[in-house]
């Protein structure tokens, strides 16, 4: 049987990645990017060139994007937007759990159904079926399409509603990036102390372990539970504040821990000191108010 034919629009290194995925597979793609030449090694491997980028959405019904936000998805297609009726549109941009939606609403009124997605890898892993991509759109939109999909990662659908996919992936970003950041610290301030990130390895990876304490915390959030058995959070302010000091004596920003502290010392003062960390979820809602 025939592969389905694909437009993959930004070749950014994740789009290349994709296209490269399809390729591989035996898909006819289409290719089009505001920067022609990125196309051109995608090209010599077998992809097909659109002319624009109406030529590109024209050419086959399964368009995926893999652009920096929704501003430059309008930007490329609002004005080849007559070109939209009966195309699938596979937003693997990342942005918005809002604006997810709004694009949903924007491509039905032309004529388009759109799948939001988020990817859960970096470009090394596009083809390979261990990792994730997340999907929100029309349910039959997206089962009619989920073997191609699947080229690319296994698929991981949320939902009918199209910011889900956007805010789950949002999530996973917000533990990624803090976590990320957190082990940079980490390692910046050991190179003040002359170690290296090498040797601290080990160390951050087992501090970075957070499963056994993810499963035992998250049931008594989803419970509203915050009993200090096992953590307090007054003790909690007194380690931040350990890391804080222990940071500006190695001469380093201390900006991300001196967060956190600010965070917690809010949390003691409104009278959560004995009990647990978690109590701070009370205290990150207080932003909505």
């Amino acid at each position: 049987m025939s592969k389905q034919a694909v437009t993959v629009i930004g070749l950014g290194p994740m789009g290349s990645a994709m296209v490269r995925a399809y390729l591989a597979q035996g898909h006819p793609v289409t290719v089009w990017n505001r920067t022609a030449s990125r196309a051109d090694e995608l090209v010599a491997e077998g992809a097909v060139r659109a002319a624009s980028a109406g030529a590109a959405v024209a050419a086959n019904e399964l368009v995926v994007l893999s652009l920096t936000d929704y501003e430059a998805m309008y930007a490329i297609l609002e004005p080849v937007s007559d070109s939209l009726s009966g195309r699938v549109i596979v937003n693997l941009t990342s942005d918005t759990p809002e604006k997810a939606r709004a694009a949903a609403k924007w491509a039905a009124r032309h004529g388009a159904e759109h799948l939001t997605g988020g990817v859960l890898t970096p470009p090394s892993g596009i083809g390979n079926p261990e990792f994730s991509t997340l999907y929100s759109g029309p349910r039959k939109t997206f089962e009619a399409h989920r073997d191609t999909l699947e080229v690319l990662t296994a698929t991981d659908y949320r939902g009918e509603d199209a910011g889900l996919a956007a805010l789950y992936y949002q999530l996973n970003m917000d533990v990624f990036r803090t976590s990320m950041l957190a082990c940079l610290h980490a390692f910046t301030v050991a190179e003040a102390h002359g170690i290296k990130a090498t040797d601290l390895l080990p160390y951050v990876k087992n501090a970075a372990a957070l499963d056994q304490f993810l499963d035992f915390y998250a049931p008594r959030l989803d419970a509203g539970e915050h009993p200090g058995d096992v953590d307090r959070l007054a003790m909690g302010v007194a380690s931040v504040d350990h890391i804080v000091h222990t940071t500006k004596d190695a001469g380093i920003d201390a900006a991300l821990p001196e967060a956190v502290l600010e965070i917690f010392r809010r949390g003691v003062a409104a009278g959560h000191g004995a009990d647990s960390f978690t109590s701070l979820a009370g205290t990150l809602r207080g932003a909505r108010k």
